[in-house]
């Protein structure tokens, strides 16, 4: 009884810090995607040019060791997931490692996941336009044992943007594939 007890206890105090944390989400000024990046085949790109459509929107970097992989995997899942509805979602993957992350990589890259990926990479000044535009944070860190002496650290949220631009929803790394779909399936 007591174990009881104490599990409803400590679900009441979780349950109680996600409404807390969805409410001040909720309050947050929205923010729309906004970026003029070149793909993976030579194009530039914006925001524009996936109008009407959902974009699951990832900043990495091709040399990652896990998170991006693993995050790109679960991106790949979703699409698969979501059946005849995939068309209406575009997965993006931004880079925020332009010195190595040019379109060549990316297409070598992005289509290792299947899930018609599209990779974005820009100059320095451009990836640094974009992410200001995004609430996220990415640094070099140089590391003797990486490929060229550096790896990447940033965030690790999938951001989820309307049709028409506008945030909608992000998960943070580790989110499982299922409960990315079934939020989708709802707003789709």
């Amino acid at each position: 009884m007591a174990g009881a007890a104490a599990f409803v206890f400590i679900w009441l105090l979780l349950w109680a810090d996600y409404r807390a944390d969805r409410a001040q989400t909720e309050d947050e000024q929205p923010f729309f995607a906004q970026f003029e990046l070149t793909d993976h085949r030579g194009m530039v790109q914006t925001e524009e040019d996936f109008a009407g459509r959902w974009m699951l929107v990832f900043f990495g970097f091709t040399n990652c060791p896990d998170v991006c992989p693993t995050t790109l995997a679960e991106v790949a899942a979703v699409m698969d997931g979501l059946g005849e509805d995939a068309a209406k979602v575009q997965p993006i993957f931004i880079s925020i490692d332009p010195e190595r992350d040019t379109p060549m990589a990316l297409a070598d890259f992005v289509p290792r996941f299947d899930a018609g990926i599209m990779g974005l990479t820009g100059t320095s000044d451009q990836i640094a336009e974009t992410a200001e535009t995004f609430p996220i944070y990415f640094e070099r860190i140089d590391e003797a044992s990486a490929p060229d002496g550096y790896t990447m650290g940033h965030t690790s949220h999938l951001f989820l943007f309307d049709p028409q631009a506008g945030f909608a929803d992000s998960w943070p790394y580790g989110t499982p594939a299922e409960e990315i779909l079934a939020d989708l399936r709802e707003r789709i």
